[in-house]
Order: structure tokens, then C-alpha cells, then sequence
């Protein structure tokens, strides 16, 4: 947040990388949600369940830190878990539904059921889901998972007191007010990276720093939740002490986590990992 602030004091532009921002579809199905379509918001579910990703065998040359940012994907220094850095723009969505306020509170349940090969999946879990609440009473229902071999799904559904809508590959609003998105979209990456180099070409410059670090602290929020298994605020989160960060960046610096004797690195417990 200060970083954000600091580029908005320097008039720099800062693009979060959060690109659904800057899909036409999506923009306009959340607008609509956003203006009353679906009457008042009731509950949001968010899904991003999909097969194995990431996982990486040590070469004997590498040291510790070399092997880690190699297999970045499953140390949660580097990735954040699965649900940061693969969930957040499911989470992006339900936060920019609610017009970018977040939660107040989040408690929810996690594990690694099957990704357990020790060191090759390092920390993260394999599944997690988390509800988030609200203060207005809205509830946040997330899901995410990475198995091989089940039932995907990688959704957004808003449902309100007049209808429903859905967002990712449908752009569907059902019920009192029907509507379905007709129009194109232009491939969102390049979407995004148009409007960065406009907003230098013409000295207007555009800042996404509030709601990237709001949907990256919603789901480091679910993170500290599923690993706990305790119902943390938000208040709790953003007060944590906990520091993920190596003391220095060389290849021969001892990472912020380190296997034990039998090469098994540390994974959270639900009921025994404390909140720092």
C-alpha cells in the first residue's frame, strides 16, 4: 500500500497484473451486478479446482535456495500456497464485486491429501476452501484445489435477491433481469498492457495498487485461516508479524525454510500452526 501511494505521490502508473480487470466481458457482467441487476448481494462462490501443478525433482548441484526458487511453486515464501498465487483472481473478482471492500473475517479448512511427496512438493497444501465474511452479512465461499484425476471447475456465481450471475465463461445474469454479454473481448493481457502504455503515452496515470493488495491479503487471509484452522479478522491478518522473506537473496543464502534430516520440509497443521 505504501508503495501504491508513493507511485499515485510520483504520478507513476502501477498494473497489478490482475487481469480479468481488463476483460470486456467480465467488466461489463460486474458492472450490471454491481448496479442492481441481481438485486442485493446474498453470497459469492468462487472456485478455481483444477489438476497438479508444479512439483520438481532436486538436482544434487543445486543448493538449498537454488532448488527452492526452482520449484518456487510449492514453498510458500515463493507462491504464497496455490490459493495465492493461482486463486487470487478468483478472490479479485468477489472483492471487486463488493466493491472492493474486504472481509472482516475468514475461517476455513485445508490440507495435502495428495500431494505428498516429500521434497518435491516442498510446503503448500493441495486443497483449500475458506469462507470470508462480511459485516452486511454477505458470505464469500472459496474453493480451490489442484488433484489429478477429479472433477474441474473454475467458476464465479454472485447470487442475489432477484437473480444470479455468472461471470467466468458464461457472463450470464439470470432471474428478474435477464442479460448475456454479446459483444468481444480483446484478449485481456494485451488489454491491460495497452492501457499501461497509454497511461505513460499521455501522462494519465493509472494505479491498481489498493484493490491488488486487498485481493493478494484476502487470500494470504484464507492462507493463515486453512493453516490454523482458526476464524482470523482481517484486522488479525494485516497485524501479523509473520515474515515469509529470506534474510538475503545469493544462491548460497539460507532460505526462510529448511528440510529436515530426512529431506521432508515443514507443513502446516491445522489446530497446532499458530497465527505469528
Amino acid at each position: 500500500m505504501q508503495t501504491s501511494e508513493l507511485a499515485a505521490q510520483k504520478g507513476l502508473s502501477l498494473v497489478s497484473g490482475l487481469c480479468w480487470r481488463y476483460h470486456t466481458a467480465t467488466r461489463e457482467t460486474i458492472q450490471r451486478i454491481r448496479d442492481g441487476a441481481i438485486g442485493d448481494i446474498v453470497t459469492i462462490q468462487e472456485t478455481y479446482n483444477t489438476g497438479m501443478i508444479g512439483g520438481r525433482t532436486r538436482d544434487p548441484s543445486m543448493t538449498e535456495m537454488e532448488y527452492q526458487m526452482r520449484n518456487w511453486y510449492c514453498f510458500t515464501w515463493l507462491s504464497g500456497d496455490h490459493n495465492v498465487e493461482q486463486h487470487v483472481h478468483s478472490l479479485d473478482k468477489a472483492l471487486w464485486v463488493m466493491g472492493d471492500e474486504p472481509p472482516s473475517h475468514a475461517w476455513g479448512l485445508g490440507g495435502r491429501q495428495v500431494r505428498t511427496e516429500q521434497p518435491r512438493y516442498g510446503q503448500i497444501y493441495d486443497h483449500h476452501a475458506v469462507c470470508y465474511e462480511y459485516e452486511n452479512g454477505v458470505r464469500v465461499y472459496s474453493f480451490c484445489r489442484q488433484m489429478a484425476g477429479c472433477w474441474n471447475d473454475t467458476t464465479d456465481k454472485v447470487f442475489g435477491t432477484k437473480g444470479t450471475g455468472y461471470v467466468l465463461n458464461k457472463f450470464v445474469i439470470e432471474g428478474e433481469t435477464s442479460w448475456k454479454f454479446d459483444g468481444t473481448s480483446k484478449n485481456m493481457y494485451v488489454a491491460e498492457h495497452e492501457a499501461l502504455y497509454k497511461s505513460i503515452r499521455e501522462n494519465a496515470p493509472i494505479n491498481n495498487g489498493k484493490y491488488m493488495a486487498y485481493s493478494t491479503m484476502m487470500a494470504i487471509l484464507g492462507r493463515m485461516a486453512t493453516y490454523t484452522g482458526q476464524r482470523i479478522s482481517w484486522e488479525q491478518a494485516i497485524q501479523s508479524e509473520e515474515l515469509l522473506a529470506p534474510k538475503e537473496y545469493t544462491w548460497e543464502a539460507d532460505p526462510p525454510v529448511l528440510p529436515d534430516a530426512d529431506g521432508h520440509y515443514p507443513v502446516a497443521t491445522p489446530g497446532v500452526t499458530k497465527l505469528v
